[in-house]
């Protein structure tokens, strides 16, 4: 079994996980965090960029739901433009989440992918409930006591990530 905390696959931003390459690896669902994955924590809206990559993933058939653990509040004003399904205070790292994100989209488990900025919510939901993890670096840093001990426990795990990437690509 591979590691809780380490992603299946990770890119530098959002924008490089493509209808292409889901396809590639054969999923049809994407389960997506909003918050420093999408925009910073505190853009409340999405931009033209985020507008694009939705409209280039749904466009190709692939459903696409948020899975937030913000308020209802954050998660509906940045949904307005996107009319997308989503959940908020989604209360990841559970299982429920994904049980819930995928009934929405009338999905299984091995058709989805969970993209997200965090390995202690986002990559661990992924691993708890049995779908694909994609990791991206965090847009902007949130020097929150609560995010700092996070960051902390989550960087000697990227660490690790990236150095046994680089040794799998000698």
């Amino acid at each position: 079994m591979k590691h809780p905390l380490l992603p299946d696959y990770d890119f530098d931003t959002y924008k490089e996980i493509t209808p292409e390459f889901l396809k590639s690896i054969e999923k049809t669902c994407v389960l997506c965090d909003i918050d420093n994955t999408l925009v910073p924590y505190d853009e409340p809206n999405p931009t033209d960029d985020v507008c694009a990559w939705v409209k280039s993933i749904t466009d190709a058939g692939i459903k696409l739901i948020l899975v937030s653990n913000n308020e209802k509040d954050r998660v509906e004003k940045f949904n307005e433009k996107l009319n997308l399904p989503y959940l908020y205070k989604s209360g990841k790292p559970s299982r429920r989440t994904v049980k819930n994100a995928l009934k929405i989209l009338g999905e299984e488990k091995k058709n989805a992918v969970m993209v997200g900025d965090q390995l202690l919510t986002d990559v661990i939901t992924a691993r708890v409930s049995g779908i694909t993890s994609v990791w991206v670096p965090t847009i902007k840093k949130v020097e929150t006591p609560f995010f700092r001990c996070k960051s902390a426990i989550e960087k000697p795990f990227i660490k690790y990530y990236y150095n046994k990437k680089a040794k799998k690509n000698i």
